[in-house]
């Protein structure tokens, strides 16, 4: 569904900043492998977070010595993280009883 990504991203970063590359990796490591966001998905919806202020980047040296933008969560971002997954949560129960209720039919 659209904005899951997003809303993937800002729980990333509830932990501690990251890097893109990392939080692409973290989302991949904590789904058993089912999702795996790849740069294209992952930059442009890192940049539209940033640009409505829900994380803000930090230019600093990754863990090789390159420099990285890292990003954290901000306090918007913190609010809009716990109203998204609300909604998700509402939203996923809905559609579990629609599949259950479906299943009954066949």
């Amino acid at each position: 569904m659209q904005g899951t990504l997003e809303m993937l991203i800002l729980r990333t970063l509830i932990l501690e900043p990251m890097h893109g590359y990392g939080i692409g990796t973290r989302l991949t490591q904590i789904s058993n492998g089912v999702l795996q966001v790849n740069g294209g998905s992952l930059f442009p919806a890192l940049g539209r977070l940033e640009r409505n202020g829900v994380i803000k980047g930090e230019w600093r040296s990754s863990e090789n010595g390159r420099k990285a933008n890292y990003y954290s969560i901000t306090a918007q971002g913190r609010v809009k993280l716990k109203r998204e997954t609300r909604d998700w949560e509402t939203q996923s129960d809905a559609i579990a009883r629609v599949l259950r209720a479906s299943l009954g039919e066949l």
